[in-house]
């Protein structure tokens, strides 16, 4: 699980990077984008098969565990201004 965890870490930038050029050239919805990130983290964890020893399964896991971190990663330190929906105070 140790192996899993470090790779995932080591391709979240890289699954962060590639949801925000799809995100830039392609017009998404954006309840629509932690889906995407998870779809690129599993294509990056596939294809991660000459840089890793891990089996394939392991890969994948640490694949969606990168996507959807980089996903929460992003919206983390995104600039937000304004208020929530609602903005009853």
């Amino acid at each position: 699980m140790t192996e899993v965890l470090l790779f995932s870490s080591i391709i979240a930038p890289i699954v962060m990077a590639l949801v925000e050029v799809v995100k830039k050239t392609v017009n998404t919805p954006i309840n629509l984008i932690p889906v995407i990130a998870l779809v690129i983290g599993l294509i990056v964890g596939f294809a991660a098969q000459p840089f890793s020893d891990l089996d394939l399964t392991l890969r994948l896991w640490a694949g969606v565990l990168a996507g959807l971190a980089g996903t929460g990663l992003y919206e983390t330190v995104k600039q937000r201004n304004g208020e929530s929906k609602g903005g009853e105070q």
